[in-house]
């Protein structure tokens, strides 16, 4: 479905039922966006509890620790994931990001999603650390999560990845930035192997200030969602304040303005949350990518659910739906059917 007219986009932000009928019941307090330092800590510690309820990694899934080394020569860690029994017809390369503000999160937070993706494809995965806000501030993480990819793609044989069975980059959020970002950059930089898919859950793509006039009548969730759970705008101011990114550049941050525009990306799959100030411009990119320049898309819209809505409400039955359409888009992606025989699509929470 095309969102294209203010109804329609608007219906989007109005709340699931069984997300409001879990709130008026809570009553959750109120969320503290002042002091980046103590959110810091109260998120790592709601991480740290997730990770216990995620669990060991089942039999099918082989993790372990690796680093990579910056340009400045920092070694930074990134998680692998890889299938105990490689699949005959090759295993395909996926490297992911994690969300958190380009200010909090781990490699952690995409453990679950390379857990489904190495069991439904027999995928190998990693998933990278980049140095984060307020410490180190834009544009370091996209320059890191460049060098991690880079490494990645030298790398693949030794993982046993084979990425001429599919090359994929993806993340959540500020996650999703940095992929469309590095899409972009790996496009212009001549990527060997090329990418061939992107994935992109609520991604930051086009600061609410840098909106094209002609677009601006579909930018409507900063406003409609400013108040929403789980990224309200002040978070977003929070976490802007301490990355302090540049809106004016097109290369690494505001890709959507990239001033060599978007032709000969790779296909692209959405994950959009409505009651999220991040909706529009993801629905307005994928619009313009799709409708424009021809890239082929898939998007899964998920009305009255906040940002990142399966990590921080794993029970609601829209995150189990999120869980299955993920698996679902990046098979889409690989050009694959995925083996659902082992894949947990009960969400359970994660950093995002």
């Amino acid at each position: 479905m095309s969102y294209t007219d203010k109804e329609s986009i608007l219906a989007l932000g109005e709340i699931d039922p069984e997300l409001k009928a879990f709130l008026e019941k809570v009553k959750p307090p109120p969320m503290d966006y002042s002091d980046l330092t103590d959110f810091k800590k109260l998120i790592d510690s709601r991480n740290e509890a997730a990770m216990k309820a995620l669990g060991e990694a089942p039999p099918e899934v082989k993790q372990s620790e690796l680093q990579y080394t910056t340009e400045d020569g920092t070694k930074l860690r990134a998680k692998l994931y890889q299938p105990t029994n490689p699949p005959s017809t090759g295993s395909p390369l996926i490297v992911m990001y994690h969300g958190g503000g380009f200010c909090i999160g781990a490699p952690e937070g995409e453990e679950q999603s390379c857990r489904n993706f190495v069991q439904a494809f027999g995928a190998t995965c990693i998933s990278a650390s980049y140095r984060l806000a307020p410490d180190f501030k834009f544009p370091q993480a996209p320059k890191d999560a460049w060098d991690c990819l880079k490494w990645a793609a030298e790398n693949a044989k030794s993982w046993g990845a084979d990425p001429s069975k599919g090359f994929v980059i993806g993340g959540t959020s500020a996650g999703g930035n940095i992929t469309a970002v590095l899409a972009h950059v790996a496009r212009d930089e001549k990527l060997s192997p090329p990418l061939t898919g992107q994935y992109l859950a609520i991604p930051a793509v086009l600061p609410e200030k840098k909106v094209p006039e002609k677009y601006q009548q579909y930018s409507l969730s900063y406003a409609q969602n400013k108040n929403a759970p789980v990224l309200p705008v002040a978070a977003i101011d929070m976490f802007m304040n301490a990355y302090q990114p540049d809106e004016d550049d097109g290369v690494w941050y505001a890709c959507f303005n990239h001033p060599k525009g978007h032709k000969d990306l790779p296909a692209a799959f959405f994950q959009i949350d409505g009651m999220d100030p991040l909706r529009d411009e993801a629905l307005i990119y994928e619009r313009v990518l799709r409708e424009e320049v021809g890239i082929k898309t898939k998007s899964c819209v998920y009305p009255g659910l906040p940002h990142g809505h399966w990590g921080f409400f794993p029970f609601l039955k829209g995150s189990e739906k999120f869980r299955k359409e993920q698996v679902e888009g990046m098979g889409w992606l690989l050009g694959k059917e995925p083996d659902f025989t082992n894949v947990r699509t009960a969400a359970a929470a994660a950093g995002v």
